[in-house]
């Protein structure tokens, strides 16, 4: 996770009087999303964060699945999604489970008319196509193409774009995002052998203490319910904080492969952790280096996991036919593996270019209607020879 930081002005003590200069206390708020039992941070806003004035009836949010057949590989056209102006809107829930949802987003504008808040999950925004800046209580991070934006539940944010052509992949974990386990050591800290080192890890800067009252809509997501409500002075009104809870960027460009003289498996790539699915980045790197090694993938069974794959870009020599902003999904219980003529044709080949974010799940995962929309029919047959 984030180490200690710290941006603003706090007192010398927590939960200690911190005055104001007309001689009003600032409002101390503690951050977490796991109660009182993990990490968490401490903001101080210069007026309290508990003046809700307006709330609407919320309307429903929970996706819906397609179909019941969940043993098929399946493809779908990312970039098919169509843009919509609205930050929101845009997002396009296309795979989900109880664990994960998966979105794809083609938003012209980002949410500046509102805040959003996701009350139900942690969200770690992979940045496609497009760049930006991140606003939210505790800083700005700009982003750009690669970045992955890591936003833990319950953070009041906004997201600017600098223009209109964006696409975005976004996941939505129920579960806290960490960094794999064996990357730290026991008292946090990533170790030697970790593909990213904290110096990689972009936290947030330039903090601006907006200080107005008035009617300030935060749309919420709680229970698969997203609510209209309305706060009585800017969200943005934080003077300081401290701790180990905020956003951040991690960049897929900052992963480091790992390689070896055969094939390396799937966890050599992990980037997060979170409870009953894995976050992986493929990245540009030096094939095996044994002189009889098979750069290709192995055929393997999927037996407890379902298998996600987001294409960014480069070429996949274990995929024909790969588009950008493609997603397969290869589901537990049926194996899978290279394509006809992939195995042979990569052997010799010292290096590829290729740019892919994976998702495994651990529990069945279900598309939608708009999933349906998209899919190729065709991709069950491609191992067909």
């Amino acid at each position: 996770m984030p180490h200690y930081h710290s941006v603003g002005n706090i007192p010398h003590k927590r939960h200690t009087q911190f005055r104001k200069p007309d001689g009003g206390l600032y409002s101390e708020q503690l951050f977490s999303t796991e109660g009182f039992s993990s990490n968490y941070s401490l903001l101080y806003h210069v007026h309290p964060p508990t003046q809700i004035i307006r709330v609407e009836e919320p309307v429903n949010a929970t996706p819906k699945a397609a179909t019941d057949n969940i043993l098929k590989h399946r493809s779908f056209e990312g970039f098919n999604v169509k843009p919509e102006s609205d930050y929101l809107k845009s997002r396009k829930i296309v795979l989900f489970n109880n664990d994960v949802q998966l979105s794809l987003a083609a938003p012209q504008n980002g949410n500046l008319d509102y805040f959003y808040k996701n009350a139900d999950a942690d969200e770690v925004i992979f940045v496609h196509e497009g760049t930006g800046t991140l606003h939210t209580q505790y800083g700005q991070i700009s982003f750009g193409y690669g970045d992955y934006l890591v936003i833990p539940r319950g953070t009041i944010y906004q997201l600017q774009f600098d223009g209109s052509d964006n696409r975005l992949f976004v996941i939505e974990s129920f579960s806290p995002i960490t960094f794999p386990k064996r990357y730290l050591s026991k008292y946090g800290q990533l170790l030697e052998h970790a593909p990213f080192y904290e110096r990689d890890i972009r936290q947030p800067k330039e903090l601006i203490t907006i200080d107005r009252t008035g009617e300030y809509l935060i749309k919420m997501k709680k229970k698969g319910l997203c609510y209209n409500i309305w706060y009585a002075n800017h969200p943005f009104d934080v003077v300081g904080w401290d701790g180990y809870e905020y956003p951040y960027a991690l960049s897929i460009h900052d992963f480091e492969p790992i390689t070896g003289r055969v094939h390396q498996p799937p966890p050599v790539h992990q980037t997060f952790d979170a409870h009953n699915f894995v976050i992986c980045s493929f990245v540009p790197r030096l094939y095996d280096y044994h002189p009889d090694a098979i750069p290709a993938p192995y055929n393997h069974s999927n037996i407890d996991s379902d298998e996600v794959l987001y294409y960014v870009d480069g070429d996949f020599m274990s995929r024909k036919h790969v588009t950008r902003g493609m997603i397969t999904l290869h589901p537990a219980g049926i194996p899978h593996g290279p394509h006809p003529g992939a195995v042979e044709k990569s052997i010799g080949q010292k290096e590829t270019k290729e740019l892919a974010v994976m998702v495994d799940t651990f529990k069945p995962l279900f598309h939608t209607d708009i999933a349906t929309g998209i899919e190729d029919e065709n991709y069950m047959m491609s191992w067909a020879e």
